[in-house]
């Protein structure tokens, strides 16, 4: 039997409720708890249209409310279990081959900054500015992202790096929060913030040799991994956390 108004009403409602909220209404259905429940017990902004929704068609197409039920959860789970799956891909920059095709590492950068709706993390060695990343990072921020930048100091790169502060290249950003590593001058000497990376949200992962200028960008040679769901973004971002919980990353004070 045909069940389309359902299922199209069951997939709105787990989409506006997030999986959480969406077991949480499974629930009600398998305890035969009827609409007034529902949208008392899951009275947010913008859910009481779906739950009505869900609840017409439920009675529409004659849908026992455990069968309802068991269909909302297995949505729920299926919607989590594809999050949850991992998707590796390399990303090359520089001369293409009939082997492998490359992907410009701007395009990835900004595709991972474009993906993040929340937390916006990423490590550099050096830094220009450049338009693509700078309209995407503005964008970002516009859109309520969380971004926390990591770059090394000229005075840290101990006179390999020459120019602008890296830091500079996000002079035009607002409101993106800016970091370094804070060590010794023994230290500093010797050792290098030297990591490149990007996660956004904590499930997607870009890690590379690229350093966020346009020439790594766009002229040389870089190589990449770029990583969607499983465990490596959301350790990656961890890490980070914790090292400015730690002390180890500090504030940069312009």
């Amino acid at each position: 039997m045909s069940r389309f108004r359902f299922e199209a009403a069951a997939e709105t409602a787990a989409s506006i409720l997030g999986p959480s909220r969406a077991k949480d209404l499974a629930g009600l259905l398998a305890r035969g708890f009827g609409r007034e429940r529902a949208l008392t017990e899951l009275s947010t902004p913008g859910v009481r249209e779906a739950v009505e929704r869900l609840y017409e068609a439920v009675a529409a197409d004659r849908v026992p409310c455990e069968e309802a039920a068991a269909y909302l959860r297995g949505y729920v789970a299926a919607v989590l279990r594809a999050r949850d799956s991992v998707q590796v891909r390399t990303v090359w920059s520089g001369p293409s081959t009939s082997a492998v095709p490359v992907r410009a590492t701007a395009q990835v950068l900004v595709e991972v900054i474009n993906d993040a709706r929340h937390e916006l993390l990423a490590m550099t060695y050096a830094a220009r500015p450049y338009p693509a990343l700078t309209r995407a990072l503005t964008e970002a921020t516009a859109r309520g992202v969380v971004v926390h930048i990591v770059v090394e100091t000229l005075s840290g790169a101990g006179g390999l790096l020459s120019g602008p502060e890296p830091a500079s290249a996000f002079a035009q950003v607002p409101g993106v929060s800016l970091w370094h590593w804070s060590r010794d001058r023994a230290a500093r000497d010797r050792s290098r913030q030297h990591a490149k990376l990007a996660v956004a949200d904590r499930r997607v992962l870009f890690l590379g040799s690229a350093n966020l200028t346009e020439s790594a960008a766009h002229r040389n040679i870089e190589a990449g991994v770029l990583v969607r769901g499983g465990e490596a973004p959301e350790r990656a971002a961890e890490h980070v956390v914790a090292l400015q919980r730690d002390g180890v990353l500090r504030p940069l004070v312009a």
